[in-house]
Formats: structure tokens, sequence, C-alpha cells
């Protein structure tokens, strides 16, 4: 008998290093077999078939099945690349040695990554075979193994002994409705390790969301299988929590009480820690800015930040991402809401406050209450966590991407806990979008294979293994901080961030006054130039530059290529000559702009961009202002027509290497159309304007009126 068909037809289902099934696949079709590990045993059930459609597994096992003869039969040994008749595109990517349960001779296998997808599901190869698929995500994973070789797969990060095992069923204690400090009650859902003994008590994993408390639920409960209660929470106004969902105004004091509850309880030994992204990261920080004692560690993935800095008003603008918006509507969340064929008709609706009304036929309130607060005032204040960053003295985990359009919220972050406790605060920065560790392309702009990381779920765990249970793992003496380096595609490492050899230099805008496109001569250099001509464009709000993203993807920091962008007479370009070595830049990124305008208000927005020898001008980095708040967001000061103004423009993260050949480019325009409201240019409130002004924008650049944007070099060393 064939020895595929014999050993190779059932495999291990893992839910981040938890064996939830088996999955035997054969000529009939899938069948599956859970494990039982909710209850603590292991079942002796027998196979039961899985039927078409939606299976309830993640990766999905029927097309699998159908395909497992066509992978077996392709001459993976000596390829380095493969592409599959039926479809897919995989690269030899990392080498794994193992045993297979009950063999002496270690074999050899190949993770092959794949390429050109949104979600890659990585394979594992050993001896021209498929023994394994790997799927990972923002903080979990699964793994389907072929039984008995798990120790040729990522599996084997689990192996470590200082890791909490998982030794326990799942005792669902069910919903709680936590009263807070004014008597709103929040729907929180408890589960705890079963079979505790009498007075056993044990740590929490906390979890706030507006997306629901069940929501992908099984990718949580590993955590508690492994010693740990979980406790998912609807944050106010959500689901089926009480209260008016305002979002961010109410985290810091509801976070602080619902820590307060869990650390009462009578299975609870009094150290929570909290986990989550985007929005259920920044619930982590705002607990933090109450100084609640019982919040032990944090993990933060792609956290939004404060709202002046990140969402909703970056830079003082009106930020467009009404797709997220519309999703939220309602107390329950309308995923069907993000996708839209007509937005740019949508972004056209004026005033900006009656979107919802006139586009949807209803008010958001939410929307509502932002639009009636023009500038930074108590009520914005009120999100503001960094107002009591002194508070914020929480070992911190944080992870974000280049492209993370909430990666201003992870600035913000570890500038406050790598100063408030520097020993004690960690992050990973990679190559990816909001959606982080998902994908190896993002719009057609490739990073390497390793783009992806298989270790992220592990060390969650491994970080609230240190801080909520004192294992003496050593994540502490880890370097605190690896990123990604684009254009070389390798992971670094630094003691701090920025790095420490980080050398911030001024690169200098610099023409004869013919920036504008239609010439295109305008350079940037590192030497001031004492006498230079300005550079003018006009900006007219109902034709502004486009900002290149898709709101239906709800993705709005992407890396793409604005060689096309460029050409428009509203955008002054800079651009170095071709480079004679390679630069490297690794760092936070800012502006200074000296710039007069026609209008009484209007946009600044600057734009870093690696340039290759066939002219694509690939996104690195951006940031944006609105010109009335330039000295403060709380007190906006209209423009003087024509008079000359200094903008501090704070921009997005990179690190990157132009290559040999490439040129930087800086580009200055006032038109961010799909990321924010083109700004009217009339001094009037941004939220009720219906009319618009075309405005005359001059860039200065002399000894003056250096304007120049701040780069950190990387400087060889000898």
């Amino acid at each position: 008998m064939d020895r595929r068909q014999q050993n190779g037809s059932i495999f291990g289902y893992y839910q981040s290093g938890i064996h939830i099934a088996d999955i035997r696949f054969s000529d009939t079709g899938v069948w599956h077999r859970p494990t039982g590990w909710e209850a603590g045993e292991k079942l002796t059930s027998d196979f039961t078939q899985l039927l078409a459609g939606n299976t309830g597994y993640e990766l999905p096992v029927n097309e699998f099945n159908d395909r497992l003869a066509e992978w077996n039969g392709l001459s993976w040994s000596t390829a380095d690349v493969v592409f599959p008749p039926g479809g897919g595109h995989y690269q030899r990517h990392e080498r794994i040695e193992g045993f297979i349960y009950g063999e002496t001779e270690p074999k050899e296998a190949w993770v092959f990554a794949v390429r050109e997808s949104a979600q890659p599901i990585d394979l594992v190869i050993c001896e021209n075979e498929v023994i394994a698929f790997v799927l990972t995500g923002r903080g979990d994973s699964v793994i389907l193994v072929k039984s008995g070789w798990e120790d040729l797969t990522p599996l084997k990060l689990w192996e470590d002994p200082l890791l909490s095992q998982a030794r326990y069923g799942i005792k669902h204690l069910g919903r709680h409705d936590v009263a807070m400090r004014d008597g709103v009650k929040l729907a929180t859902e408890v589960w705890i390790p079963a079979g505790l003994q009498p007075g056993e008590k044990v740590p929490a994993i906390l979890m706030r969301t507006p997306y629901g408390r069940m929501d992908a639920i099984f990718r949580r409960l590993p955590f508690v299988a492994r010693g740990y209660a979980l406790i998912m929470q609807d944050t106010r106004g959500r689901e089926d929590s009480e209260g008016e969902w305002i979002p961010l105004v109410h985290e810091r004091s509801d976070g602080d009480d619902t820590l307060t509850w869990i650390a009462s309880q009578e299975w609870s030994d009094g150290a929570v820690g909290m986990l989550g992204g985007s929005y259920v990261g920044y619930v982590q920080w705002a607990a933090a800015a109450s100084g609640n004692p019982h919040l032990k560690a944090i993990f933060s993935y792609v956290t939004v930040g404060t709202p002046y800095v990140d969402i909703p008003r970056k830079g003082g603008t009106i930020l467009t991402g009404l797709s997220w918006i519309f999703m939220m509507a309602e107390k329950r969340r309308d995923v069907s809401a993000l996708s839209r064929d007509d937005w740019s008709e949508v972004l056209k609706v004026r005033p900006i406050k009656e979107i919802p009304q006139k586009v949807l036929g209803k008010e958001i309130p939410f929307w509502t209450k932002w639009m009636e607060h023009p500038d930074g005032d108590d009520f914005w204040a009120q999100s503001d966590w960094k107002r009591h960053a002194d508070q914020v003295k929480v070992p911190s985990f944080l992870v974000s991407g280049w492209y993370d359009d909430n990666g201003m919220g992870t600035s913000e972050s570890w500038e406050v806990i790598s100063k408030q406790l520097p020993d004690h605060a960690h992050m990973i920065l990679g190559p990816w979008y909001h959606k982080a560790n998902t994908t190896r392309e993002i719009h057609h702009v490739p990073f390497g294979n390793n783009a992806i990381r298989y270790d992220l779920d592990v060390t969650q765990l491994r970080w609230f293994d240190r801080y909520l249970k004192g294992i003496e793992n050593g994540i502490d003496h880890k370097p605190r901080v690896e990123y990604y380096m684009v254009g070389q595609n390798e992971w670094k490492t630094s003691p701090s961030w920025p790095p420490q050899d980080a050398v911030y230099t001024n690169f200098y805008l610099s023409s004869n006054g013919t920036a504008n496109t239609s010439a295109g001569d305008g350079v940037l250099t590192t030497a001031v130039q004492p006498e230079q001509p300005t550079d003018s464009y006009v900006f007219d709000p109902q034709d502004a530059a486009p900002y290149l993203l898709d709101l239906s993807e709800n993705e709005n920091s992407v890396p793409e290529n604005y060689s096309e962008v460029e050409k428009r007479t509203d955008i002054l370009v800079y651009t170095s000559e071709p480079l004679e070595e390679e630069v490297v830049i690794a760092g936070e990124i800012s502006a200074i702009l000296y710039a007069a305008s026609s209008a009484r208000d209007t946009d600044w927005l600057v734009r870093l961009s690696d340039v290759d020898e066939e002219g694509n001008s690939i996104r690195l980095s951006d940031g944006i202002i609105c010109a009335r708040y330039r000295h403060s967001f709380s007190e906006p000061q209209l423009l003087e027509p024509d008079q000359i103004e200094r903008y501090e423009i704070r921009m997005t993260k990179i690190a990157n290497v132009f290559q040999k050949g490439h040129r930087i480019r800086v580009c200055v325009t006032s038109g961010a159309e799909n990321f924010s409201f083109p700004n009217p240019n009339t001094g009037n409130d941004l939220a009720t304007d219906t009319e618009f002004v075309v405005a005359q924008q001059t860039v200065y650049h002399d000894e003056q009126y250096p304007s120049h944007i701040r780069l950190p070099l990387l400087l060889k060393k000898d």
C-alpha cells in the first residue's frame, strides 16, 4: 500500500498550539473528529463527514482534499519556485528539521511560502509530500499537520517547556452584566479553566471590544486551556451593553471599573492582562491610563491613537473613514456596509456633518457628536489617554506595521511606555498594514517571504506567562525592538526605537521655482540654499489630488505607486539625484514646511517615496496638517492670506533601504482625496461648510525659510 494512503490521510488541526480536531482526507470527502479539548479529555468518537461549504473550520479543508493529489505529484524537492497547475505561486522559504513520531532519524522539511495571496496558507513539504498547512493572523495561528509529523512544522515553537501547557478544560460562566460607576451595565462573558480546586485562583485575559464579545471566540479560548480566565466584554453602547456608543470617550473609566470587577471575582488572583488590536488596542492604553493596579500586562496590536494624532481628526483634518463609521452605525457591526461602489460620490456630499442622513437615510449619533466639536475641546480631551501618561506603568508589548493606518497610535504608545517603563517595553514593527502579519504583498508592492511571522501568538502567551504568572521565561532579555527593513527584506533588532544609531539628517527642498511637475526639477539636498525662488501651485478643493486607497478595503495607509499622481500640477515634487550608494533610514519621520496660502485655511500634506530606476514612486511615509491648527488643536488660528507660516508635520514611521540607483522623493500638496475631506479653504466650520475657495499655495525653501524633511539615517559602520 502507498505510504501516503496508509499514513497521510489523518491530519491534526491545531489552533494556537491546541489540538482541536483530527481531519481525515479521503476519496469520499473530508471527515473530522473533535478532540474534546474543551472538556479537558480526549474523545474517542468516530469520524463524521464534513459537508461542503461552511465546515466550521478556518482552513478550507475541502479544497485541500481536492488538491492533495495534485500537490503531492509535484517535484517540490528540486524546485525553489512552484506554480501548481491548479493555481498558486509557492517559494521555498524556511527549513525545519525534526522527527516523525516513533522514528529515530531526523527528517528535513521545507515551508513553501505562498505569494500573491491576500490570505496566504503556506505548505510544509517533506519528501515531496504536503505534510502541513500553516495560516497566521494578528495574534493567532492555525496549523493542519499530518499526525505524527508535528515536529516538522512551526508547532515546534509551542514545545518550549516554559510555556503554559494546555492542562485544563473550559468552563463557561456565561454572561455577567457588570455595572460601571455611573450605573451603566456592560455585557461581559466569562470563561475559566475547568477543574480548579477549591480556593485555586487564576490570572485573567481581558478583551473589551465594540465588535461583539463572541466574535471569533475560538481564537481566544486556548488561553483558558492554558490556565487563564478569559473575559470578553461589549464596550459601552455596543451589542448587549447599555449606554451610548461614543467611540473612545468612556474607555478609561469603563476599563478601570472592569479591571476592578475582575479582581473581585472568587476565581481571580487579581492579575489581569489585556489583549487585542485596533480599537481593542486603544482600550488597553485607556485602561492603563487609569492607573488601575490590577492591570499587569498588555499586548497591543495596531492600536488606535489619540484623536488629533491618529483618528478621527488627524492633524486637525476630518478623515474619510466612512467605511468603518457606516459599519458601526448600529449597535451590532455590519460588515456589509464596508463595500460600496459609490464612495467617490459619497465623499462629495456636503455638508460633511449630514453625510449619514443623505447617504444612509439616518443619523449616526456619534458622527453628529464628532461634528459638533470642531476643535480640540474637553469632549476630545476625554479620548486623549496621554493626558494621564504618568499613570501608564504596565509592561507592554506593541505590534504594528509601516502601513498600519493606525500606526500613529503605536508611535504614541511607544513614546509613553518606553519612557515610563523602558525595561518592560517591547515592540515588533513589520511590513504590514492594519491586518498585521497576514500578507506578503500590499497593493502589488512585494516583501520577503519572511514578512509573515509564525511566532506572534507564541510571543503573546510568553508575555502573559511572564507578567501574569511570574514565569521567568527570558522574554525580558529579548531585543526590545524588532523591525523589518523594507528594500533589504530583513528583520533587524534594536534596544530602542528609533534605533540608537539613527542620525537625524535634514533633507532640504530646493528648486529654481519650478518644482511643479510641469517642469519637474525640484531637488533634495542636505545643504540649505541661500536664495531660492518659491514654488507655487493652485489648490482646488473640488479637484484635490487623490490619496491612493480603496475605502471598501478599510485599509487607509497602503504603499502605492504615485508616479502618475505626481504629474498633477497641484503637487510639488522634489527628488534626489540617483543614489551612488544605498541610503538606509529607520525611525520616525517629520517635516518642517514654510508656506503661505491665499486662503484663510487650508491643508498641507508631505509624502516621502522611494523612486526606482523605472520611475515607480512607492509611498513610504506621509503626514498631514490643517493650517488653522498649526499652533494648537484646542485654539485654532486662521491664516492671514499670503503670510508665511511654519508647519511642523508629523509623518508615519518607516525602515527602508533606498537602493543604489534609486532616488529619494518628497512631495508637497494640499489634497488627500479618499483619505481626508479636502479643506474648503474658507476658514468656516469644516463640518458644516458647503462653500469652496480655490487657493494659491506657495512653499518657501531658502536660508530664511528652510523647508525640509527629517530622515533618520543609519550610517554605515566602519
